[in-house]
């Protein structure tokens, strides 16, 4: 059945009310569900967010968004679709979401950011979504923890954006805050 509901759109909205439409959203409780291995979907997600059945990319964003609220990231780093009654494996190239969009409210300590994904879903950074730097082949990636073992790579826009925040509070080292927690924006710093 094709994903019904539409994205959460970021802008026009307080953070506040961003929450709340964030907790009514109900998502399948895929960590909790714990069926045999059943083989590999044929899916695959690229580098640049693009999902691929058999080799063609998923037109249709609805099929996407309902296929993104049943994939988790297992312990030993592979991604699988899950229901209740089986688990396929899907290859990830990079990470399972970009952060294409971001909102900033409130300053310093007080400051939260929220982040729109490719998949219609929006994750204020925090304690339980932290945002983190990795060293990659590619060089630094800027990630956030979205659910499930899953991150979302930041695209280098917001990067700069979270760069030049942290630039004009002039934290040392170099990181921004968001829902009270300090995040580093260098591969050596950690969160506060």
């Amino acid at each position: 059945m094709p994903e019904s509901r539409a994205p959460i759109e970021l802008h026009g909205v307080s953070l506040a009310e961003l929450q709340t439409l964030i907790d009514e959203r109900r998502l399948p409780p895929v960590d909790k569900w714990d069926p045999t291995h059943c083989g590999h979907s044929g899916m695959r997600i690229a580098r640049d967010g693009t999902w691929y059945h058999e080799g063609s990319p998923i037109g249709r964003s609805a099929m996407v968004r309902l296929f993104s609220t049943v994939l988790r990231r297992e312990p030993d780093g592979t991604h699988v679709l899950v229901t209740p009654v089986e688990k396929l494996e899907i290859e990830v190239e990079s990470t399972a979401f970009r952060a294409t969009e971001m909102q900033s409210e409130g300053e310093g300590p007080a400051r939260k950011i929220a982040f729109k994904l490719d998949s219609g879903d929006l994750v204020i950074a925090g304690p339980d979504h932290p945002l983190v730097i990795e060293a990659t082949d590619h060089g630094p990636s800027p990630r956030l923890a979205v659910r499930h073992g899953l991150q979302a790579e930041l695209s280098r826009p917001l990067y700069y954006e979270l760069a030049e925040i942290a630039l004009a509070e002039g934290s040392e080292p170099a990181g921004v805050w968001s829902d009270g927690t300090f995040f580093a924006l260098d591969p050596d710093g950690a969160a506060q």
